[in-house]
């Protein structure tokens, strides 16, 4: 599986699992929904900036993001490791508003608890059929 491959399989699911590192060090994860943009190492995601995430990426910005799909028969999954950057510019908060977001953000686009987390990804690990594919990206 090359880059592409996986940026076209972490693009066709629904939920993405986001790790942070907390204030004792230990790692803490959790779902989202899918990101609202992937482009080639960067994966956006939204959220609010008063969440524990934001706080813990704020101190430490190591990260990492999986995605799977599992199958009757199979089951496919990709680790990637890098680096969370939490936007709160309003330029970058422009580009990721949808309409739909009002519901949580009740102040719109301007809301100060709605920001922008930017992954950037390093390495990937790509598992299917008991076989694990490190990839630079």
């Amino acid at each position: 599986m090359d880059k592409t491959q996986i940026l076209q399989f972490i693009s066709k699911q629904k939920t993405a699992f986001i790790a942070s590192v907390d204030e004792q060090g230990c790692p803490v994860i959790r779902a989202m929904l899918m990101p609202r943009k992937i482009d080639g190492n960067e994966i956006y995601f939204t959220t609010n900036t008063s969440s524990n995430k934001v706080k813990h990426y704020s101190a430490n910005n190591k990260a990492c993001i999986y995605f799977y799909q599992r199958g009757k028969f199979k089951y496919r999954g990709v680790s990637i490791t890098g680096e969370m950057h939490v936007c709160t510019d309003q330029a970058t908060k422009d580009k990721m508003w949808r309409f739909g977001d009002r519901l949580f953000y009740k102040q719109g686009v301007t809301d100060p608890d709605y920001c922008v987390l930017k992954f950037i990804g390093k390495t990937a690990e790509y598992y299917c059929d008991f076989k694990i594919e490190k990839i630079e990206l």
